[in-house]
């Protein structure tokens, strides 16, 4: 197990003796292109948690998708075949319903662009959701939601543009559905962005906030965030100093991690989540290349180079990275993918 400090550079993936559900007290499992993609589980997760959960991990569901109350997400996974409670979901709702809540005094309107997890995450704290600037709101909130249109928008224009505070949940610019890649909040932020010119003060990750609310709803001491996306949740475990596996199920790609800058680079990597089932093996500097269970990588003429072989190819996939992080300038990588058919 390895431990890298944010701000600390990885030129390779690190390695686990232990299966990482053993190895780490707490998942901190990102949903959309992890667990599920839309109303469909992702293939293999329910049974990998069912077995995580098993062993003593903690589950912890943490997503930037502020759309749903922590009650329906729940519900939603326990129909998938994975057990939930309310309690073991956090959302970037809650992260943004904090910061707000430090804003203005208690019991103060709040402006909400955005479903009814803003609207539940903003009553635990005492704040009164409304939908309109002619109800005097004190600040504005806003995240995903896919009934978001607008007259919404229209509205959050106009309340930011009169100076009030304003909060975002997130700023993914896409999530991934079942028909495929839609707009994301980080989208919906930018409309009003550019009617106002004024920038929100953003809650979800990979931003602070976010980490602070999980550590606060789960006192987890030995996490491991688990997502599909580079710039949230790869970069969020960078910002929160904790260790991080990232799936192939969602968004990113072999091309883009191997062109990750220090931020987006995952101590782990695996296909899906049966990857917390397993050990990972080192990845080791040899001979001007780097070498895992049997794949060799190194540059050579501006482009990764792969020799040997090897029962996983994502093994080769993890040298691939330790010569790509490693090289002082970006280097090709198609040839080296195709040839471990990634």
């Amino acid at each position: 197990m390895t431990q890298t400090a944010s701000g600390t550079a990885r030129t390779a993936p690190g390695g686990s003796g232990l299966p990482l559900a053993e190895a780490y007290d707490t998942a901190l499992l990102d949903l959309d292109g992890v667990v599920y993609a839309g109303p469909d589980a992702i293939d293999h997760a329910a049974a990998s948690l069912e077995v995580a959960r098993a062993g003593g991990m903690r589950l912890a569901y943490v997503t930037n998708n502020a759309s749903r109350p922590p009650r329906v997400v729940a519900e939603h996974l326990t129909e998938l075949g994975v057990p939930a409670e309310p309690g073991d979901v956090i959302n970037s709702a809650q992260a943004a319903a904090r910061l707000v809540a430090g804003k203005v005094p208690a019991g103060a309107k709040v402006l909400v662009i955005g479903g009814a997890g803003l609207v539940e995450a903003l009553a635990e704290h005492g704040l009164v959701a409304v939908r309109s600037l002619d109800e005097e709101p004190l600040a504005v909130v806003q995240g995903f939601d896919p009934t978001v249109g607008w007259q919404q928008l229209a509205e959050a224009s106009y309340a930011v543009a009169s100076g009030l505070p304003w909060v975002a949940s997130n700023t993914d610019l896409t999530v991934p559905t079942a028909r495929g890649i839609a707009p994301g909040n980080g989208s919906l932020v930018a409309v009003v962005r550019t009617a106002t010119g004024a920038e929100p003060e953003v809650a979800g990750k990979p931003l602070p906030p976010m980490h602070r609310e999980t550590v606060i709803r789960t006192g987890a001491e030995r996490p491991l965030v688990v997502g599909d996306r580079l710039d949230t949740d790869i970069e969020g475990a960078w910002n929160g100093g904790v260790d991080s596996l990232l799936v192939f199920t969602g968004v990113t790609t072999p091309a883009l991690l191997l062109a990750a800058p220090p931020e987006h680079r995952p101590t782990y990597l695996a296909a899906d989540l049966r990857g917390l089932l397993t050990a990972h093996r080192e990845v080791l500097a040899v001979d001007g290349g780097f070498e895992c269970g049997g794949w060799r990588a190194w540059v050579e003429d501006g482009a990764l180079r792969l020799g040997g072989s090897g029962e996983d190819r994502y093994d080769g996939l993890r040298a691939l990275c330790g010569a790509a992080w490693s090289a002082e300038r970006p280097v090709d990588g198609r040839k080296a993918l195709a040839e471990l058919g990634l």
